[in-house]
């Protein structure tokens, strides 16, 4: 009995928590090819709904916005947290270290309501003094790039903490500066994690929905702010289009990166064996 607890309990309470997750999504799939606008009967296959997402301006133009918005608060993420995420790490000892830590983790335990509004004022508070910049485009990508960057040190962070440095050292013992270990040691050897990094930037800055609420300006509206406004107003099965629109984006998109990853993986194995081989190989000569 207790081993057939241990051998399959598990694994069903893994599998319900996956139903739980993902069978919401799976019928809003489905209910996206629906012919009619009911939501509680499936009546028939349909493509409608794709077609009238198309000649839905507001739609189109949010999710224009919301792809720039996370591009560029995505890059500005992983840029500042690889930054961040080094001197936490290198630097042990330096004035202020508890206290720029502490900042950089802010947004990880603070609500959004609370991030979202304190953005407000300061944007509001510079617009009234040098009259810029308008809330809009910007001021979300500002807004994002904060929450995005705390997250992304988290990530890199790790794998700074794994990282050997026993190669820096080796680099700068033969002669290179620390500029120069950064871009051509660390950079190639934490890549990964920054792509990482900018990945959960980019798909925060996507589904952000407070943040967004904030600092956006008159007609200037994102993707999950015309989803949560249109679902406010009633059940429009338009959306359902966008969202499995969006779903099968990203899971193109992770499946690309998992094999990315894991061809790299594999290629820096054969590269420590060979160089391991070589070396073995070297030593009776020696």
């Amino acid at each position: 009995m207790n081993n057939f607890l241990f051998r399959y309990f598990g694994k069903a309470w893994m599998a319900l928590t996956f139903l739980f997750l993902y069978l919401p999504l799976m019928f809003m799939i489905v209910f996206s090819f629906n012919s009619t606008r009911q939501d509680a009967e499936f009546t028939g296959f349909s493509l409608r709904w794709y077609q009238a997402l198309t000649q839905d301006t507001k739609i189109v133009d949010g999710f224009w916005l919301s792809l720039q918005v996370a591009t560029f608060s995505g890059i500005a993420s992983a840029v500042l947290a690889t930054f961040a995420a080094f001197v936490l790490v290198r630097y042990r000892r330096f004035r202020g270290r508890t206290l720029f830590s502490g900042m950089v983790n802010a947004p990880l335990v603070m609500p959004e309501v609370v991030i979202g509004l304190s953005l407000l004022l300061l944007m509001v508070g510079i617009q009234n003094a040098f009259g810029w910049p308008q809330r809009g485009m910007l001021t979300i990508v500002l807004g994002h790039t904060l929450l995005g960057m705390a997250y992304g040190v988290v990530v890199i962070q790790s794998r700074l903490l794994e990282m050997d440095r026993s190669i820096e050292e080796a680099a700068m013992d033969l002669g290179a500066k620390p500029f120069q270990v950064f871009f051509l040691i660390t950079m190639p050897n934490i890549l990964q994690a920054i792509l990482a990094a900018y990945l959960l930037a980019f798909t925060l800055s996507f589904d952000d929905v407070v943040i967004s609420e904030f600092l956006s300006g008159p007609g200037v509206n994102t993707l999950p702010q015309v989803i949560f406004g249109y679902a406010r107003r009633g059940i429009n099965p338009t959306i359902y289009a966008a969202a499995t629109l969006l779903i099968v984006s990203v899971t193109m998109v992770v499946i690309v990166y998992s094999v990315w990853v894991a061809r790299q993986t594999r290629k820096r194995e054969r590269e420590i064996a060979a160089a391991t081989r070589a070396e073995v190989v070297a030593l009776p000569s020696q």
